[in-house]
């Protein structure tokens, strides 16, 4: 299994994410994302896959990858549509540094889903305390 990792440009908690796609299945749309590359390794991916979200410089939430599907569009160039699951997991917060377009994330690699029972992994935590918190060693 093979995992890609994605910018979430735009916003600013996991809520923010959560509020967006929420918004575009309102209007009838479906829950893609639409990126230039196609991945070459796609069946990986979708033997159960996720997309992992970067927030504010850290790996916060992963949805997990439905379909991959090229697209043409009438202005010209090639499109990879990303089908997702609407559903958001938020993951043990994870530094990652900025970069264009996605990466492949190795399943070994991926952080583990966050256990609300503790705090250090809790999606509610801003990820400046978390960045403090752990600069100072007490995460």
């Amino acid at each position: 299994m093979l995992h890609l990792l994605k910018m979430c440009v735009g916003c600013e908690s996991i809520d923010d994410l959560a509020q967006f796609q929420a918004d575009r299945r309102l209007r009838g749309e479906p829950n893609i994302h639409r990126t230039r590359n196609f991945p070459k390794r796609g069946a990986e991916i979708l033997s159960g896959g996720s997309l992992y979200w970067i927030i504010k410089g850290q790996i916060r939430v992963r949805q997990r990858v439905l379909a991959l599907d090229a697209i043409e569009v009438p202005e010209g160039g090639r499109f990879c549509v990303i089908g997702l699951d609407a559903k958001l997991v938020p993951v043990a917060p994870q530094p990652y540094r900025p970069m264009q377009g996605w990466r492949y994330l190795e399943a070994s690699d991926a952080p583990p889903d966050a256990d609300p029972n503790r705090p250090d992994q809790s999606h509610e935590m801003p990820p400046a305390m978390i960045r403090e918190l752990r600069s100072l060693g007490l995460l």
